[in-house]
């Protein structure tokens, strides 16, 4: 199979990341895997005050997004009955609306089918599995039927010494460890990371082409620190997860290529961690249970999400 017109140091790195046949070759998940019974077990004893953090952003018709992605429409929300009596006259009147979104318009999950390199998607099967009216035939997000584990906020803003990195800023394993340094514990395997750069504070301040462009996020050097830990997903406060423009010209989104389609490992975007980094440093701890389950869309290569920190 011809290599596509890549960096020879993005094949470099997928090469060292691949995890295609480690849960064998009908694993549709990826690293979700290794959220097993004890790693859930052993995520419930974090639960100390009983604190909980919502981490997602409203969904509304003035969402993050501006039209780059086509398709990708904010949510459109329209009633379809107000107050009707639909068993007749004196009977118990129903309201009832609809939402049109693309359904990574705000706090999302990618699916591992959201892109694919090659023409293959994770664990080697074909990209032609997706189809218009299918969808995602493997690896749908509903395949990832729960998604409770430990969290940690890896919060590199602050551990730069600053409440938001800049917009060409590359987060590096060095930045990761020195935001678990200061969280003062160390990723293990089954962990899901959340990652703070401070960027969300862009659109909430009204400026949303702003927060997307340009944008700091993760260096294509990042995934083999994730493989290297065995996490489970990871998310951040970005709207394109990675930096934005590219770190290597003409490189677009090597970092989802790496970490979806290589390594099998779920990624998110737009996740409001602002009010986590408040309650961590308040509790001088940053690890809790986190609740990001995705809502089960068959065939769909994304989720609205609305996780929960619990301290």
């Amino acid at each position: 199979m011809p290599l596509p017109a890549m960096h020879p140091a993005f094949h470099d790195i997928a090469k060292r990341v691949n995890n295609w046949g480690r849960w064998g070759p009908d694993d549709e998940i990826g690293t979700l895997n290794l959220i097993t019974d004890e790693v859930v077990r052993r995520a419930a004893t974090e639960v100390r005050s009983g604190r909980r953090v919502p981490l997602s952003l409203p969904l509304k018709e003035d969402g993050v997004q501006t039209g780059l992605m086509p398709g990708r429409v904010n949510p459109l929300h329209a009633m379809v009955q107000i107050n009707q009596e639909i068993f007749g006259p004196g009977t118990v009147a129903c309201s009832d609306d609809a939402v049109t979104m693309g359904l990574q318009a705000a706090t999302h999950w990618d699916a591992l089918t959201h892109v694919s390199h090659s023409g293959v998607l994770y664990n080697g099967r074909s990209a032609a599995t997706i189809t218009p009216h299918g969808g995602a035939e493997f690896s749908g997000i509903d395949k990832a039927r729960h998604i409770v584990s430990r969290g940690v906020l890896l919060d590199v803003a602050r551990a730069r010494g600053t409440d938001r990195l800049g917009g060409s800023y590359a987060v590096t394993p060095e930045d990761l460890e020195a935001a678990e340094e200061l969280a003062g514990t160390r990723v293990r395997s089954g962990d899901i990371v959340l990652v703070r750069t401070g960027q969300i504070q862009v659109y909430l301040a009204g400026d949303k082409h702003a927060y997307g462009y340009p944008s700091p996020g993760f260096s294509i050097r990042t995934p083999e620190w994730f493989h290297a830990r065995d996490v489970a997903a990871v998310a951040n406060d970005t709207l394109t997860f990675e930096i934005f423009p590219p770190e290597i010209e003409d490189l677009w989104l090597p970092v989802h290529a790496l970490d979806l389609v290589e390594m099998g490992m779920l990624q998110g975007q737009n996740w409001n961690l602002e009010e986590l980094s408040t309650a961590c440093g308040e509790a001088g701890r940053y690890t809790f249970l986190l609740s990001a389950m995705p809502e089960p869309f068959v065939g769909a290569t994304g989720t609205p999400v609305a996780p929960v920190a619990i301290l």
